[in-house]
């Protein structure tokens, strides 16, 4: 059974997703974030596609340092391959979660790698 803090993300996560929508040339860039990793995906919403991907699960990844380090190094990643698919402009979906700590560190440095939202 899930707990009061899930039900409470589940339901701004809705709130969210019924204002905000993503296209071919101005995908949605969703982030989740568990206790250990973050993750980043652009997606198309009129094809139901994800464009572009990234995390703190991949290979290339070092695991040294804290958690928000991680999330800004996400962010630049993400930053770089929207660009190399050709993707300047998103619109940003925190799906629940605040706009603080990991989430805001990975729209900032995903905002300093390029990404206009």
């Amino acid at each position: 059974m899930a707990n009061n803090k899930e039900i409470r993300r589940l339901k701004l996560k809705m709130g969210i997703r019924r204002k905000i929508y993503g296209t071919a040339t101005k995908p949605r860039l969703t982030v989740f974030r568990s206790n250990k990793e973050i993750y980043a995906q652009l997606i198309d919403d009129d094809n139901s596609v994800t464009l572009a991907s990234a995390s703190s699960m991949e290979k290339s990844f070092t695991k040294a340092g804290p958690k928000i380090e991680h999330a800004k190094l996400v962010g630049k990643l993400i930053a770089e391959r929207a660009i190399s698919v050709g993707i300047d402009s998103v619109v940003f979906d925190r799906n629940g979660y605040l706009y603080h700590g990991r989430v805001k560190s990975l729209a900032e440095s995903a905002r300093e790698g390029g990404l206009k939202f």
